[in-house]
């Protein structure tokens, strides 16, 4: 009996220490605000993306010094992009947002957003 008692009380522990759901793991994240630019290019990122085989990817250029290439990021409006390029206006909190067409970068034109960037 002492051996059933020692065996549940060891599987209680066990499973106690286990996470309760797969789904409920907090993801590692942090907001920012930043000015949001667009632009409309079909040709190579910085990161060696090319925007001709895939001209609907959601893709964003940033300051690599406050984002990461290769970043999750979630902008509302615009909806989960990977930081892909940078450019040469770029510095510090200000994201480029990538449109397939000219006419959807000019409707997006510029604006401040709280925008989540996802650890990698």
């Amino acid at each position: 009996m002492k051996k059933i008692i020692i065996l549940i009380a060891a599987i209680i522990v066990l499973f106690s220490s286990l996470p309760q759901n797969s789904a409920t793991a907090k993801t590692k994240y942090k907001n920012i605000t930043v000015s949001a630019t667009s632009y409309c290019e079909l040709g190579r990122t910085a990161t060696g993306f090319d925007y001709r085989k895939y001209p609907k990817a959601k893709a964003i250029a940033v300051d690599p010094r406050v984002i990461p290439l290769g970043s999750k990021v979630y902008i509302p409006g615009y909806g989960y992009a990977i930081a892909r390029d940078v450019g040469g206006r770029i510095k510090g909190k200000i994201i480029d947002v990538h449109f397939k067409t000219k006419k959807q970068a000019i409707i997006w034109g510029r604006k401040k957003v709280k925008i989540r960037v996802y650890h990698n």
